[in-house]
């Protein structure tokens, strides 16, 4: 019984999540995959670098693709700079992937980390 109520508030916590919390959510949690791969570099293997820039890259295309598609109604200024934002991801997240130096991961941590906090200071 205990585990049924668990799961029934988890699905209803998930519901009432606002899109900009959830979107704050997920950027924290590719940020701290990022982080634990950054401080794990010499440990990890190409498969468990690439599989974490790759979760990291998808999560960008999605936001990138709302926040520029006609449907948005953000204004064209923040629709261009999360454009930007986002080629910059996609050539850092290159760039990372063919060099070893894991210092290269932390711009990508402090992008997320930033909008995501962002994302929560806005009033919806």
């Amino acid at each position: 019984m205990y585990k049924q109520a668990a799961q029934a508030y988890q699905k209803t916590s998930q519901v009432a999540v606002s899109p900009r919390e959830l979107e704050a959510n997920l950027l924290m949690k590719a940020a701290a995959r990022l982080q634990l791969i950054k401080d794990e570099w010499a440990d990890a293997s190409l498969a468990e670098k690439d599989d974490v820039l790759t979760y990291n890259r998808k999560l960008w295309t999605i936001l990138v693709t709302s926040a520029t598609g006609a449907e948005s109604q953000l204004p064209q200024d923040i629709k261009n700079n999360i454009a930007s934002l986002g080629v910059f991801v996609f050539r850092q997240t290159v760039s990372v992937m063919s060099s070893d130096d894991p210092n290269k991961v932390s711009s990508l941590i402090s992008i997320n980390r930033a909008i995501a906090e962002g994302l929560r200071a806005q009033p919806e």
